[in-house]
């Protein structure tokens, strides 16, 4: 690949670019227009968002006879609830007898404020008990008989605690609201306020009877000093979430369209053939439209953000709190701004290579923003803060960096940057080589579009079975597992015994992971033996290598597994949830256990996963793509987050061994092994470890940290298992693929097997 190539690719494609007025009106005119256009409207409409008053109906009592006052003559007390203006925002309605502080009438019931509220008559209604100034006025009482001198003599005439416990007691006032109506919502926020001042009122007054002051239940009140005030820093919490989210989803924008016109756009004009038959190399063709996507991804979120922050610092720092953006956060943003518009490029470049015209190339930016919009705004979260864990995430990582760094946490951010950078670029890496991959083949390029007969279609795919799967039948196999995972396995019960918990296994892994592998299987191929790879493995010594390799790298997953719950711990309520299963297992069988937990996932999941998935995935040079795809469904098909990370590491050394061997029986076998020494390292005791004090030499910790080994155990393990992956890579590669593929073995290889 020459620069100059690239250079001339590049320089045509901006060309190209800057005259069509569309792009440049939407680059930039488009973010220097919008933003203050919709500052001067939120001024304009600020005059229309005036506070309507909220309709009450007041039920029960309106006069109380004593201070303080809840009521006046038009409604409540104006001291109690004013707004900023003047003007009373509750329009009071009392109830016919409320009007008179005798006794209520049955029309002043509970259930009429509640018909008043349900039939939108009024907002919301304040529902005052039967006796309840009464029972208000004997409380007063009973504080005065308590500072009478029989009362503190202890005489004849004072009053009992028990007697003082039932007269103390009053009945509560009820706000009826409806939280399905808005205004309903607003009402109560506005009574609830109200009344919370009035009755500190009561209790001021009432510890004034009791001959204390009110400073006694308030003796201090609070005071706030923010220190980033008359700083840059001030409003830089609420900036932090704002700017970084925007230059993730301004990036992504920006170069998804261009990229759409650079690729489905040619097709249509006719112009990729002249292209591609150029001396350019597809890599130099490639990174010549990589580099004018980024260009212009780079102007779009740039443009962007510089738009909002000057918007804001004229519109938003008027708000208490919010503050003009910092100067600084220019410089980080656009440290950050290249990484960013590099990775969206080449992920846009390559989505759009597999559109055949414009119109289809449009829809292919949902899935691109249902994977970024989670990513993006799962920074925003309550709680979620930048550690190593969350640095390790694509595109959170970046946002969570950007953010500690608008709020000045330098050395928090100093950290964590090598790992989020390090991820980032390798993200880089992968999509640059995606979109060079599409470019390489023909079919992406050139494949015609056609008119989708589905039932055309699905006779052609019965009719025409081949002996194994195709990709979309080995992706239609993986999103069908997870879809009927995720409804199917939320209407089981959590298992409260053993038995419960053997069906609840049976029930997951026959009927929701290998049920559908073997529907497709039986529809889709001509070959099930095949498809599913039951047949012997290339030598037979891959059977116990692939046990040896399990127990060989326990240790390392050992490991793994306490890494990654420091990294994602499990939240409390999780614990707690799986407190009654860890017990159950405590006291369950061993060996039902291990039947249970490891022989039968083995055996499905493997008929699912590297069964039919992988035969499908797999392809003559596509070994790796074929493991990762496979490893990838293999862990989302396990429900908790810890568990997955550890599945997906387990499926690419059981992809590997499935695709070395030839068979499906050392996958099962290490699958096997994985889990039920899981299972018995859950059983280790200290009555284990005196019984065999060889497996004490290895371990280390205790009942309550849970056992871990030794060092040097790991890095034995991981030496040992290391020969055994060289030496399953040193297997015939062409044997194994003639297995696949063919069905049978050439005589020649046979004879030397």
């Amino acid at each position: 690949m020459t620069f100059e190539r690239t250079r001339l690719v590049f320089a045509r494609e901006v060309r190209d670019q800057l005259r069509d007025r569309r792009t440049l009106f939407m680059i930039f005119v488009v973010p220097l227009l919008l933003y203050p256009l919709l500052g001067v409207g939120f001024f304009q409409m600020a005059q229309f968002m005036r506070e309507k008053p909220s309709r009450v109906l007041v039920v029960g009592v309106r006069e109380l006879d004593r201070a303080p006052r809840l009521f006046d003559e038009d409604g409540f007390d104006a001291g109690l609830f004013v707004s900023e203006d003047g003007v009373n925002l509750l329009e009071v309605t009392f109830a016919p007898s409320s009007r008179r502080s005798g006794r209520p009438e049955p029309a002043e019931s509970r259930e009429a404020a509640w018909r008043a509220v349900e039939s939108g008559s009024y907002d919301a209604a304040l529902y005052f008990p039967p006796n309840f100034a009464q029972q208000l006025d004997a409380f007063r009482q009973v504080l005065r008989n308590r500072q009478s001198p029989d009362h503190r003599a202890g005489g004849v005439n004072a009053p009992d605690d028990a007697s003082l416990e039932v007269n103390l007691a009053v009945p509560s006032p009820e706000i009826v609201h409806s939280t399905a109506v808005e205004t309903s919502q607003i009402a109560y926020a506005r009574l609830a306020a109200v009344l919370r001042r009035w009755t500190d009122q009561v209790g001021d007054d009432n510890l004034a009877v009791g001959g204390l002051p009110p400073s006694a239940a308030r003796p201090f009140s609070l005071h706030s000093a923010d220190v980033a005030y008359e700083t840059p820093q001030r409003g830089a919490a609420r900036w932090s979430k704002i700017l970084p989210l925007m230059l993730v989803l301004w990036a992504m924008t920006g170069a998804f369209y261009p990229a759409v016109d650079l690729c489905a756009g040619e097709k249509e004009r006719g112009t990729m053939e002249t292209l591609l038959c150029s001396p350019a190399l597809r890599s130099e063709i490639v990174m010549g439209k990589l580099l004018t996507i980024m260009l212009f991804s780079a102007a779009t979120a740039l443009l962007n953000v510089l738009s909002v922050g000057l918007t804001g610092a004229v519109v938003l720092s008027q708000i208490e709190g919010f503050g003009a953006p910092p100067l600084y956060a220019v410089f980080w943003l656009g440290a950050a701004l290249l990484p960013v518009a590099a990775l969206f490029s080449a992920l846009c470049l390559a989505l759009a290579a597999f559109a055949r015209s414009t119109k289809e190339g449009q829809y292919y930016l949902m899935p691109l923003m249902f994977i970024t919009m989670p990513l993006s705004v799962l920074p925003m979260a309550p709680g979620v803060e930048l550690t190593l864990g969350n640095a390790l995430i694509p595109v959170t990582g970046m946002v969570l960096l950007l953010r500690s760094v608008l709020e000045g946490h330098y050395w928090q951010a100093f950290q964590f940057a090598p790992p989020v950078i390090a991820v980032t670029f390798t993200c880089c890496l992968l999509a640059v080589r995606w979109a060079v991959e599409q470019f390489n083949s023909e079919g992406v390029l050139f494949g015609e579009s056609e008119r989708f007969d589905l039932a055309a279609w699905l006779k052609r795919l019965v009719r025409n079975r081949r002996p194994t799967p195709t990709a979309a039948a080995a992706v239609a196999c993986g999103v069908l597992i997870l879809l009927a995972r995720f409804f199917l396995g939320t209407t089981l019960e959590t298992p409260g015994a053993f038995p419960a918990f053997v069906r609840s296994v049976l029930i997951t892994q026959v009927v929701i992971i290998a049920g559908p592998a073997l529907l497709l299987c039986l529809l889709l191929t001509s070959s099930p033996r095949q498809t599913l790879l039951l047949r012997r493995p290339v030598t037979w010594w891959t059977v116990p290598a692939a046990g040896l390799l399990a127990l060989l790298l326990h240790p390392t997953m050992n490991v793994l597994q306490r890494v990654v719950m420091h990294l994602y711990p499990v939240s409390e309520n999780m614990r707690e949830a799986l407190v009654p299963v860890e017990r159950m297992f405590a006291e369950a069988p061993f060996w039902p256990l291990v039947l249970v937990i490891a022989l039968v996932p083995a055996v499905c999941e493997e008929l699912a996963f590297r069964g039919f998935m992988l035969t499908g995935f797999l392809r003559p040079g596509g070994k790796w793509r074929a493991i990762a795809y496979t490893a990838v469904f293999f862990g989302l098909a396990h429900g908790v987050l810890q568990q997955s990370l550890i599945a997906c590491l387990v499926g690419v050394v059981i992809g590997f061994i499935a695709i070395q061997s030839g068979s499906l029986v050392p996958a099962v076998v290490y699958h096997f092994l994985n889990n039920g020494l899981a299972v018995a390292g859950s059983r280790i005791t200290p009555d284990t470890l005196d019984r065999f004090p060889a497996l004490a030499a290895m371990l280390s910790g205790g009942p309550a940290q849970g056992y871990a080994f030794h060092g040097q155990i790991v890095t034995a393990g991981v030496f040992a298992a290391c020969v055994l992956l060289v030496w399953f890579a040193r297997l015939s590669s062409t044997r194994s693929f003639e297995m696949t593929f063919c069905g049978t073995v050439p005589r020649r290889l046979a004879e030397e097997g």
